[in-house]
């Protein structure tokens, strides 16, 4: 959602990056969730990736906090509304509360624990699922995932691996104990994303133990080394090599290695998820 709505944006991109397309230009949340759901998507996520208590207190923003999940909450029914299906699930959003991929800089399990029950208090209400995504930190996994068990809905739990270790959260945690965190706290999927296609399957062969639901959704960037907290995105290069027939070459060899969630996640824009979408009715599956 993030980087697509950068790209259809007029505004300067500022440091709550996707939160301030939310918050001005609400229309273009509601339109973009349309063609995700017109190109195949049948999960569809909250704008609300930093629309965090701890996000919006660093700029000054919090008195937004309730206004910004509600508009994000009412962009993705209305979109489901426009689309006239009935199969589209919305799922809540628990990302990194600080900043990505810098679980040095997250908060202690307690205080992220107390952060992610608001969040989930405030996106219940349109949330069939809920998604812990970008996890960077097995702490930080399992606040989030905590918190949004608590809700009753079902909870997939996304963690982001080292483009370099792929056998290694990013906080340098094997991902093996990570996952099985996760399987005993009663997580209903273990997902990768935010990380590079080529990690992601690296790093498949350690979810193969979990009995829970896998998946995958990866990004687009050439590295996210440039990004440090309270950065702008638009640091971050894009890959010139990940169009949307190669990234679907890469979901289907999750799929291959049995995934049954995949997705995209920042540079992977609606014509990736559509090519992804074709090639999933051509070898046989119902999507």
């Amino acid at each position: 959602m993030g980087q697509e709505l950068l790209r259809r944006s007029s505004r300067q991109i500022t440091r709550l990056w996707s939160a301030d397309i939310m918050l001005n230009e609400p229309a273009l949340v509601r339109d973009l969730h349309h063609d995700f759901i017109q190109s195949g998507a049948r999960v569809i996520t909250l704008n609300t990736y930093t629309a965090t208590i701890e996000r919006l207190t660093r700029e000054n923003e919090l008195e937004h906090l309730q206004s910004l999940h509600q508009s994000a909450m009412d962009a993705a029914l209305q979109a489901i509304a426009l689309s006239e299906r009935n199969d589209v699930a919305i799922a809540g959003c628990l990302p990194p509360l600080v900043a990505s991929y810098r679980p040095d800089v997250s908060l202690s399990f307690e205080a992220s624990l107390a952060s992610y029950r608001q969040l989930v208090e405030l996106q219940a209400a349109a949330s069939d699922i809920f998604i812990c995504e970008t996890m960077a930190s097995i702490s930080e996994a399992s606040a989030a995932c905590t918190a949004a068990l608590e809700s009753g809905r079902p909870v997939w739990v996304a963690l982001t691996v080292s483009d370099i270790q792929p056998a290694v959260l990013r906080s340098g945690e094997l991902l093996s104990e990570a996952v099985n965190e996760l399987e005993s706290l009663g997580a209903e999927a273990v997902l990768l994303n935010c990380s590079q296609p080529e990690a992601i399957s690296a790093a498949w062969p350690h979810l193969t133990g979990t009995s829970k639901k896998k998946g995958a959704y990866g990004n687009g960037f050439v590295s996210i080394a440039a990004l440090h907290p309270g950065g702008t995105v638009e640091k971050l290069e894009t890959r010139e090599d990940l169009a949307p027939a190669q990234y679907a070459d890469h979901a289907m060899h999750w799929v291959n290695s049995g995934a049954t969630i995949i997705g995209g996640c920042c540079e992977i824009g609606p014509a990736h998820i559509n090519a992804l979408h074709h090639r999933l009715l051509q070898n046989g599956y119902s999507v």
